[in-house]
């Protein structure tokens, strides 16, 4: 359904977010909201369990705070509807971030270091990073500890 009929004529913030849940919103309208000028809406839309890779991946785009930033690459991060490529692209933008004194995308780089489409040493690298704290490199050892290693079947490659 359009975004515009499930909106009233006059709009506050609170319409947006309440937009963003209804389930009569379709993927195009999802679409539309990725790409607001608010960056409120697409931080719901990241928080959007329907939102999916086309929808996600757009959300890099927009405009944020350092904190909206972070906390978009959080969700992004932990997304049950993120693929590799929107991974590796929150990757990306981590590695770039630790890059920049002051940045601190730690909780993105550990919700990463969870995600079973990333292999552990494309992670690894992170905590050599100039902006990786000790703790956040104690971190990164234990969740990528903790991940179940995935054994190939009989004549599979893994990679």
């Amino acid at each position: 359904m359009d975004v515009n009929a499930l909106l009233p004529a006059t709009r506050t913030p609170a319409d947006y977010l309440r937009v963003v849940d209804d389930p009569r919103l379709d993927a195009d309208g999802l679409g539309e909201l990725a790409r607001s000028p608010y960056s409120f809406v697409r931080l719901a839309v990241a928080r959007q369990p329907r939102a999916g890779a086309r929808q996600l991946s757009s959300l890099l785009d927009g405009a944020y705070t350092d904190w909206e930033f972070n906390a978009l690459l959080v969700l992004l991060a932990d997304h049950p509807r993120a693929d590799r490529q929107i991974l590796l692209a929150v990757l990306e933008r981590v590695t770039t971030l630790l890059h920049h004194p002051g940045k601190r995308p730690y909780a993105a780089a550990l919700a990463l270091a969870g995600r079973a489409e990333l292999r552990p040493e494309e992670i690894r690298g992170l905590g050599q990073l100039p902006g990786a704290s000790r703790r956040m490199r104690r971190g990164l050892r234990a969740v990528l500890a903790a991940r179940t290693p995935v054994t190939p079947r009989r004549g599979e490659l893994t990679g």
